[in-house]
């Protein structure tokens, strides 16, 4: 069982969750009904405990020339108050983590990883910072994930929700904060306001914000939140309600669809990585080898969208099949509460790969039928 508790876990508790493991943390798995969390992502707003995840800061006179090295997209590219998706991959090109960096000012980035990768991520970007073989960098990595809550707000009504916590002269940053983007903002909590870092991003294919808060300021915000969102339907979500949202979305998962054993090219990542620029990155090598192989698009795998024509959901680590013969492995599936029919995510040989394709899921010893379909599965109306 793991020892590591947010800061908000009694506030989980009183609400009646039921917990569960997830990268070394207790955490919130649901609390009354995951259909019904769910919905309330799609319909009204969802609010999400994601403390667990990671934070850390990179700044210093050499930032963006180091995350450039250090991560496998030109993050130097990027304006002061924007975001990017990008990875950290090994030598050989496989994936540490997957990760998103906030740019906050020329020489100073949020860097977050996901949960059980926290710490790794940290020793990798502290080594990678006195890379002897590029020269040291003049930055300073600063790991600030045990002091650092994360509370996201996901869904059509989460924009109106956290204007009830901001003063009126900053609504209009509520507002044109585009997706991928982050600013300060003042937020109302335990009665005072409070400039705290909203980041407009989301793992659930809705609109929605994540907020970054002190965990001694995490209860009474998640408190605030709930208050004044519950007109507009806001009720507390799980991570059961977060992986079938964000399968819904086609997002993948560390761990299910990216690990130290998969490419970006075989993940459909390819256009993360940045061959173009000029400075040398860690597994530069390796995955200007792998894609000039065409690994992805003529040989090897590739991760697809399953498309179930039957009733019965495929799973992770189901075989697929073409004519009984095992072409790939599911890596997350379950029945779809928005779109009502099974999906599934996984990886199946590229020859197989291309979208309208039939193939088989071993369902516990009976093949089923699956469509490859193109990916996300879902896409809200904007």
């Amino acid at each position: 069982m793991s020892e590591n508790y947010t800061a908000l876990y009694e506030q989980h508790k009183k609400a009646g969750a039921s917990f569960t493991d997830f990268g070394g943390w207790q955490m919130p798995l649901k609390y009354e009904s995951e259909l019904a969390e769910h919905h309330a992502v799609r319909n009204a707003a969802g609010l999400f405990d994601l403390s667990h995840m990671g934070e850390v800061w990179v700044s210093g006179p050499d930032a963006a020339a180091f995350l450039d090295y250090a991560l496998v997209g030109k993050l130097s590219a990027i304006a002061v108050g924007k975001a990017k998706y990008s990875l950290i991959c090994n030598a050989d090109g496989g994936i540490i983590d997957d990760l998103i960096s906030y740019r906050r000012a020329e020489d100073k980035f949020l860097v977050v990883p996901n949960a059980g990768n926290a710490k790794v991520v940290a020793a990798a970007l502290t080594e990678r910072a006195g890379s002897a073989q590029d020269g040291d960098f003049d930055v300073v990595v600063e790991d600030v994930s045990a002091e650092t809550s994360l509370i996201a707000v996901q869904g059509p009504n989460a924009e109106a929700i956290l204007l009830s916590l901001v003063p009126a002269g900053q609504h209009a940053l509520v507002t044109d904060l585009k997706y991928y983007a982050a600013l300060e903002v003042g937020i109302t909590v335990n009665g005072a306001v409070q400039d705290l870092l909203l980041a407009r991003t989301g793992y659930t294919g809705e609109d929605g914000f994540e907020i970054y808060i002190p965990n001694v300021d995490a209860a009474g915000l998640w408190e605030a939140l709930l208050e004044v969102g519950a007109s507009h339907g806001l009720i507390p979500a799980g991570l059961a309600a977060r992986d079938s949202l964000r399968l819904e979305a086609g997002m993948p998962l560390y761990g299910n669809e990216l690990s130290r054993y998969v490419n970006a090219y075989a993940a459909g990542l390819g256009p993360v990585v940045s061959l173009a620029k000029e400075s040398n990155f860690v597994g530069r090598e390796a995955l200007t080898a792998i894609k000039a192989a065409g690994v992805g698009t003529t040989v090897g795998q590739k991760l697809v969208g399953l498309k179930g024509t039957g009733r019965r959901a495929a799973r992770a680590h189901y075989p697929v099949l073409k004519d009984g013969m095992l072409i790939g492995e599911v890596t997350s599936g379950q029945p779809s509460p928005t779109l009502g029919y099974p999906v599934a995510l996984a990886y199946v040989d590229v020859e197989y790969a291309e979208v309208g394709t039939i193939v088989d899921v071993d369902l516990r010893g009976k093949p089923e039928p699956f469509e490859v379909v193109a990916l996300p599965f879902y896409k809200r109306q904007k």
